[in-house]
């Protein structure tokens, strides 16, 4: 190994009544974990659960796995704040120089994790997010859904990117000392791309193997999640826009 290994790695699941996907991605994100300490690449890790007011057994579940093992957090959530809510929890209780978010339904390989931290290195990268090769198992009315998505952000932030919905965001945890992110919902991934790009990180992409939901249902193209969205993008737009990157 010619290269410094990260202090650690916090990997964080955003969760909302998940007890059917909450074993299988822990275990997945320990093992991954376990691969790359091994491999010289993290000197620690942590797994952090985020639940997000889940009205299931997700609660009890990762309190349990929490109490069995001490690289495993769990942040509650007394009301429901949706992905976004999620995902800015995550991001500010994650301790790693190096964070991974995902979903726990795990939509890919974790195998990618290594590539993912290997381009981080190559390309210096502060983030590296990934798009799915290919989506037409998720179904039509989906993947052009996401095409139109990243069509906009295009056209209204000027950001060019392929699958920015996609729930692999490895990043730097340095840049959120210039990061605030404000979406409530899942306007967030695009808005943490915007800003970190708007202010002159490296966003770097790979693909990847999708592996669509085998069990419950996704809510993300249902229509209420879309009209956020929109709404979200329409409230912040004058904001990103008018970030301009600090030489």
């Amino acid at each position: 190994m010619d290269h410094v290994p990260f202090s650690k790695l916090s990997i964080f699941f955003p969760m909302w009544n998940e007890q059917e996907y909450i074993g299988r991605a822990i275990n997945a994100g320990r093992q991954a974990c376990l691969d790359l300490v091994a491999a010289g690449e993290i000197a620690d890790y942590e797994l952090i659960i985020v639940d997000d007011a889940s009205t299931d057994d997700t609660p009890q579940i990762a309190d349990r796995l929490a109490e069995e093992d001490s690289h495993i957090r769990v942040v509650h959530h007394p009301v429901n704040r949706k992905l976004g809510g999620s995902i800015k929890t995550g991001f500010a209780a994650a301790t790693g120089d190096l964070v991974l978010y995902t979903d726990a339904d795990l939509p890919f390989d974790f195998a990618e994790l290594t590539k993912a931290i290997r381009i981080m290195r190559l390309y210096e990268s502060d983030i590296v997010s990934a798009y799915r090769h290919d989506r037409t198992e998720e179904g039509s009315s989906r993947a052009i859904y996401t095409l139109i998505y990243n069509a906009l952000i295009r056209m209204m932030f000027g950001v060019k990117m392929r699958d920015i919905n996609f729930a692999f965001k490895l990043c730097k945890r340095n840049i959120f000392e210039r990061i605030e992110l404000k979406s409530e919902g899942s306007f967030i991934d695009a808005e943490l791309v915007i800003r970190s790009k708007k202010l002159g990180y490296t966003v770097t992409q790979f693909g990847v193997d999708y592996f669509p939901r085998t069990r419950g249902e996704s809510t993300l193209s249902s229509p209420s999640i879309i009209i956020k969205i929109l709404r979200e993008m329409r409230q912040l737009r004058s904001e990103l826009l008018r970030i301009t990157k600090v030489v």
